[in-house]
């Protein structure tokens, strides 16, 4: 693949965000209308307990990415009932359209005592044109199981004749680096299929390898069919130290399959980098793929997991 960069199309810090957000547009996931492109983002406001929530806002932009038509000035979808799965916040609100009918899977967080979180997958669905969402139960419609105990989130699905495929990562274990600190999530890639988008059947193993070591960290896989072959950006990071050592942050990996079911990862193959000097140059995460008017794009955030925006890559080869 050879990606050329466009830049950051969109700034939280230098424009008004609903809900007293003041920061953070991170996991871009967009909606393609017939002359604009609709880009929904998680973004961050405080509660009484003076902790993050993420809320989901969402940017109308044209389709040459240089003018920003309209920034949503309300609720796109509310927060999950006291003790639900999704009450205190969503990351990301993966959107998928079929037909008519426009869906908004759920990743929904949950707070912890002995760690900072739980998450699971719900269902929503736009009667608005994507203007809000409701969800169809307060439940999850994928979550933690026997072999994937906890961090089911980051869902990204495709149907491929008549059945649904979804993407997502799963955690494998909490882990700390020394006693004195906080523990950290591992987590992978993991798929499922479905027949009704409610019920879905685990394929039950992590199907990216590792290139780091047993710790690395996989999120937020994104998949795109061009020709036969199916590839999968992601991106991936060590399980500790991305927060100070830029070295060791996020970075956006590679995968291609013929049969959706075997995965080859070749991060070299991926076309795309870290800036050298740029709102880019320190970490890529959270990406997503789309296609618009015949040409393949790449939205992805920067620096500090999305605090300062995303930006927009398109594919040349």
């Amino acid at each position: 693949m050879i990606w050329k960069k466009i830049g950051k199309i969109f700034d939280p810090t230098e424009n008004k965000l609903p809900l007293g957000c003041f920061a953070y547009a991170q996991s871009p996931q967009t909606l393609v209308f017939d002359d604009y492109i609709r880009i929904y983002f998680s973004t961050r406001n405080i509660d009484s307990e003076g902790k993050f929530i993420s809320q989901i806002a969402f940017v109308d932009v044209d389709k040459s990415f240089t003018r920003i038509l309209r920034i949503s000035d309300s609720e796109v979808i509310a927060l999950g009932e006291r003790g639900a799965f999704d009450e205190h916040g969503i990351f990301p609100l993966h959107i998928f359209k079929e037909n008519k009918n426009i869906y908004g899977y759920i990743c929904g967080l949950s707070r912890r005592m002995s760690v900072t979180v739980e998450s699971s997958i719900g269902l929503s669905e736009s009667k608005n044109n994507g203007e809000t969402f409701s969800r169809i139960s307060n439940g999850p419609v994928l979550t933690s199981s026997l072999n994937e105990p906890f961090l089911v989130c980051d869902p990204f699905v495709m149907k491929v004749d008549d059945n649904y495929h979804m993407w997502y990562i799963y955690g494998l274990r909490w882990i700390r680096e020394s006693p004195e600190k906080n523990p950290d999530r591992v987590y992978k890639i993991a798929h499922a299929v479905s027949k009704d988008q409610i019920h879905w059947t685990k394929e039950g193993r992590t199907i990216v390898p590792d290139t780091i070591d047993v710790n690395e960290c996989q999120a937020l896989p994104t998949v795109i069919k061009i020709g036969n072959r199916y590839h999968m950006i992601f991106c991936f990071r060590h399980a500790f130290g991305f927060r100070d050592d830029a070295s060791k942050g996020y970075r956006l990996g590679y995968a291609w399959s013929d049969d959706l079911i075997n995965w080859t990862r070749n991060d070299e193959e991926k076309g795309i980098d870290v800036s050298v000097d740029s709102w880019d140059s320190d970490m890529q995460c959270y990406p997503h793929l789309f296609e618009m008017d015949g040409k393949i794009y790449l939205l992805y955030n920067g620096n500090e997991f999305g605090k300062f925006g995303f930006g927009l890559a398109v594919l040349e080869q």
